[in-house]
């Protein structure tokens, strides 16, 4: 039970990576508020998962929705000290063809919604006396793919806000880390079947990347502040073409 004691937040927590990291922080002990815009889906996950879990609505983009899951964590398990910025979206498309929309929501939801997490969590964070925040990136914050500018753009603002962030919030007990995904067989990754530069030649699973969550909301990571948690087959260690 290696989340005996914590109470998470996690964004985007309904569907796909998010109710992994949701079930995974409940089988571990820990008490979760799922927050995310597909309320029905959201309202199952819940209920499904008993008194260990509550849903709130949460648009990542809306300052006063975080405030007020902030608040429901406090209110229903009396504090809260671990955050999961994991809400996300992707447009692809190139430099030339990305539209002013697509930049605009990309960056609120990837960019502005876990700047608007980290802000409103924090003083529950240091009313709870210590914490972690666990911020969703990608292997599209470490190195470049065509197609995918805004994306990109905005997975590297996540790596970066996410070493500032550790850096301010280290005095107060507060631990900030970023997960570097790799192909994953979401909702989000459907069409994207091509594996072959991914040394062990398949994509992985969300409940691969659960684990990385819950070690990085346990005590067994105390030491870990501002780093990077890579899951990706191999993608990133090796140059493979290709075939």
């Amino acid at each position: 039970m290696k989340l005996e004691g914590k109470v998470a937040l996690v964004s985007g927590g309904a569907l796909g990576m998010g109710a992994s990291h949701v079930r995974a922080i409940v089988a571990h002990g820990g008490k979760v508020v799922i927050g995310d815009i597909l309320d029905d889906e959201g309202k199952k996950l819940a209920d499904e998962l008993g008194e260990s879990a509550h849903y709130r609505h949460l648009d990542v983009r809306s300052d006063s929705d975080w405030r007020e899951c902030v608040a429901a964590a406090e209110q229903e398990f009396g504090y809260l000290n671990v955050l999961v910025n994991n809400a996300g979206i992707l447009r692809r498309a190139d430099v030339t063809s990305t539209t002013d929309e697509d930049w605009d929501a990309v960056m609120d939801i990837n960019v502005r919604g876990v700047f608007y997490g980290m802000r409103a969590a924090v003083p529950a964070l240091r009313r709870a006396g210590s914490g972690s925040i666990i911020n969703i990136s990608s292997t599209a914050g470490l190195r470049g793919y065509p197609s995918s500018f805004v994306y990109g753009a905005s997975k590297w603002a996540v790596r970066g806000m996410t070493k500032n962030a550790a850096a301010d919030l280290a005095k107060y007990g507060i631990r900030v880390n970023s997960i570097h995904p790799g192909h994953i067989q979401t909702r989000m990754a459907q069409g994207f079947d091509d594996v072959s530069t991914i040394p062990l030649k398949r994509a992985g699973q969300p409940s691969e990347i659960s684990p990385l969550v819950v070690h990085l909301a346990s005590d067994e990571s105390l030491f870990s502040t501002g780093a990077e948690f890579v899951a990706d087959g191999g993608e990133t260690a090796v140059a493979i073409l290709p075939e």
